[in-house]
């Protein structure tokens, strides 16, 4: 398995945007003890805004992953500075193979990577169903997942709204599993981020 590494402005970035969090937002994040300091795997999180990719990268120990819609490399600009995140696209409701191979070799690579198994962003705050097709790709790429709850984000920048306010977003990280063959991966991974909710309390970002 390999370590991960940081690049330094991936680095300088995490501190600007945990700066930001904390100021803008009281950011605070639970169980960090529970992300695997090494080898590839998935974070399977619930979808309240547009901050959930860069908060939940900017709590990291190493660089993240993420897959983004197809569309949004449509603008030259825009995937410059996404694929220097380390996105790569997926088309949504489709059976991307391209996109699914992508994910494979990466996790293969030992990185982490970051899944959204609603697929969109809440409209009201609650956790929607989850597809099972991230239990696929981490059995296909033999890596366990980490469940992510994220609270909070939702009320500063709901879906629709233009600019984030001020408020107060959470973040909780879980013990990692491994998914059954016989068990409903969505449903599976919807209780153990849904689950999260008894674990806000007590921690605080540089201690967890």
């Amino acid at each position: 398995m390999r370590v991960r590494v940081r690049r330094w402005w991936w680095a300088l970035s995490q501190l600007v945007i945990l700066m930001f969090g904390i100021t803008l937002w009281r950011l605070r994040a639970f169980g960090l003890r529970n992300i695997p300091r090494k080898g590839g795997f998935l974070l399977a999180s619930n979808h309240q805004s547009y901050l959930d990719p860069p908060l939940v990268a900017a709590c990291l120990p190493g660089e993240m992953h993420f897959m983004a819609r197809r569309s949004l490399f449509k603008n030259p600009a825009l995937r410059a500075i996404i694929v220097r995140c380390n996105a790569f696209p997926i088309e949504r409701d489709t059976a991307d193979v391209k996109g699914v191979k992508e994910a494979i070799v990466r996790l293969g690579a030992g990185k982490i990577l970051l899944v959204f198994p609603e697929g969109t962003r809440t409209r009201n705050g609650s956790i929607g169903p989850m597809k099972s097709g991230v239990g696929t790709l981490a059995e296909r790429a033999a890596v366990p997942i980490v469940p992510v709850l994220i609270e909070g984000a939702h009320e500063v920048w709901p879906k629709g709204a233009i600019l984030p306010r001020m408020g107060r977003i959470r973040i909780v990280f879980g013990k990692p599993f491994r998914l059954d063959r016989d068990t409903d991966a969505g449903a599976r991974i919807r209780d153990a981020v849904a689950g999260l909710k008894g674990e806000l309390p007590g921690c605080r970002i540089a201690s967890s």
